[in-house]
């Protein structure tokens, strides 16, 4: 199992726990966490945007060119910024820890 902290809006901090193989977005919408994801995780937009902990950033396989652009449209994003549809949990990322950003566009108007 694999420990996943979110740092909420509010500081506040939930730990979950996920599987190898599944994906940071849907571990988070299955926890209630504010991440839209409005084009089910095609990387059609940025409504799952969260900012990866420094500590666990070099953890993560490096983002696609196109995951880059789609960072380019988040709100705040940041050097560790990341699509949550796009990280897929491996072992070796026990404990990792995601913030939501303070700011995200939200497309479905919600």
């Amino acid at each position: 199992m694999i420990r996943v902290r979110f740092v909420g809006r509010d500081g506040a901090i939930r730990e979950v726990m996920a599987h190898a193989g599944d994906s940071l977005l849907e571990v988070a919408q299955a926890d209630g966490q504010p991440l839209e994801g409005t084009c089910e995780g095609q990387m059609a937009c940025s409504t799952c945007h969260v900012i990866v902990s420094a500590a666990n950033f070099d953890d993560l396989p490096p983002a696609s060119a196109e995951e880059e652009d789609m960072l380019d449209l988040a709100t705040g994003a940041t050097r560790t910024s990341r699509l949550a549809c796009q990280i897929r949990l491996e072992d070796n990322m026990d404990q990792i820890t995601v913030a939501i950003p303070a700011e995200s566009r939200n497309m479905q108007r919600r």
